[in-house]
């Protein structure tokens, strides 16, 4: 079938987890405030406040705001390490 293109070892660069504790915190904030979010918009009448204003709301934040900044976001220390390769 297909021939591995790649023969040799693999760099250690390859490897690397760019991803920090920092990232994953976020990343588990932006979770727990879907979460939250669904959660508040199955309470409630259909049409009350938190089911059309505050769950929402919360949604967006959690899926536009927290997680991509949760992939983005660099400490300093990586910034210093990536601008040193």
């Amino acid at each position: 079938m297909g021939k591995n293109r790649y023969k040799g070892k693999q760099n250690k660069e390859s490897r690397t987890l760019y991803l920090k504790s920092g990232n994953y915190l976020l990343f588990g904030l932006g979770l727990v405030l879907i979460i939250i979010g669904f959660v508040v918009l199955s309470k409630g009448p259909w049409n009350g406040f938190s089911s059309l204003t505050l769950a929402p709301i919360l949604l967006v934040i959690g899926y536009l705001v927290i997680v991509p900044f949760a992939i983005l976001y660099k400490t300093k220390n990586n910034r210093k390490e990536t601008e040193l390769q």
